[in-house]
């Protein structure tokens, strides 16, 4: 089975009042390995996904270097003009990353 490509994992959410993210914690990929954790702003994200990349939902286990445990893809969806980040594509009101911690 092919390893599964992608260019970064999102670990955690935070969410503004009306349901859109407002800031991800990620670590990116970095050739073979990852980079510490980053913070990025929705509008950055947004840019990144436009651009190509492809990002999961996951998170790090602990003393295992650049190991995750993943779980599922992050799409872009567009209804009504807006355009919503979800892990599971279907009638979204608003970002949706499934079940990440909020911080």
């Amino acid at each position: 089975m092919a390893k599964e490509k992608f260019d970064g994992i999102i670990e955690t959410v935070r969410y503004t009042p009306d349901g859109l993210i407002k800031i991800v914690r990620i670590y990116e990929r970095r050739g073979p390995t990852f980079s510490d954790r980053l913070l990025l702003s929705r509008e950055d994200l947004l840019s990144r996904i436009k651009a190509g990349k492809r990002y999961l939902t996951g998170k790090r286990i602990p003393y295992q270097a650049s190991t995750f445990e993943l779980k599922d893809p992050v799409t872009l969806v567009k209804l009504d003009q807006t355009e919503y980040l979800v892990t599971q594509p279907g009638s979204a009101a608003g970002d949706d990353l499934g079940s990440l911690p909020v911080f």
